[in-house]
């Protein structure tokens, strides 16, 4: 599948785990509970814009697969489809 080389989720999957050892480092440390949230909130939105772009290159990888090839009213489907996934 193309996310294997995706460095675009890569980059995000580093960007959560490095919030989310900020977390646990915290945690660890007895930090305020509000700093602590917050910062959970961070590792949580990298998450799901992760999950997003994967999701997306799914559909690409399998439904969009020669997409130059597809007629031009499957492709406006396709687009569609990939704009719902940011309600995911």
């Amino acid at each position: 599948m193309s996310h294997v080389n995706d460095p675009e989720i890569h980059k995000r999957l580093r960007r959560a785990e490095g919030h989310l050892a900020t977390v646990v480092k915290m945690v660890a440390e007895g930090r305020d509970g509000l700093v602590i949230a917050q910062q959970m909130q961070a590792v949580i939105k990298a998450l799901e814009k992760t999950k997003q772009l994967l999701i997306i290159d799914h559909i690409d990888h399998h439904l969009g697969a020669g997409d130059s090839e597809l007629p031009a009213e499957m492709k406006d489907k396709l687009s569609v489809f990939r704009e719902i996934t940011k309600y995911l």
